[in-house]
Formats: structure tokens, sequence, C-alpha cells
């Protein structure tokens, strides 16, 4: 699922987690046990921009998160 906002991604987070459980990196299962990955739009961009130092920050910062925070994913990529 593709969010613009962190509030989009917040809510759909919220409600899919309900009953399910948190995983890495955007992912989740719902309370059916049906795998669901929530990331905002920018996280492509921030990935693939041709700086390779810049996208490898983004990716780490990613794989420390369960929920994408996506001001954390510009911090990291902005060097800060």
């Amino acid at each position: 699922m593709d969010c613009k906002t962190q509030r989009e991604l917040d809510e759909y987070w919220e409600k899919l987690t309900r009953g399910g459980k948190e995983e890495p990196c955007g992912w989740l299962k719902d309370k059916y046990g049906l795998s669901w990955q929530i990331n905002p739009g920018i996280l492509g961009k921030l990935l693939s921009d041709p700086d390779p130092a810049k996208s490898k920050r983004v990716f780490e910062a990613m794989l420390k998160m369960k929920k994408i925070d996506i001001a954390t994913l510009e911090r990291a990529y902005e060097g800060r």
C-alpha cells in the first residue's frame, strides 16, 4: 500500500495491526494473517537517489523500523 502522508500511513497501520502483528520494514500481518506492506510514496524516490550514500542511509534507517516514519527517512537522506 502506497501512502502520500504520514497521517495516511499511520491510519492504515493502526487499522491493519489491530489484532495483528507488526513486522520490520513497513510490513505487518492483519488479524486474518494476511501480510501488508505500508510505505510512503517518497520511499522509492529516496532509495533510488543516484547518490549511493543517500540511498544507503535511507535503507539503513528503514531496516530499524517497523512502521515507516517519513521524517526519519528524510533526516537519514539529508545525513542528519
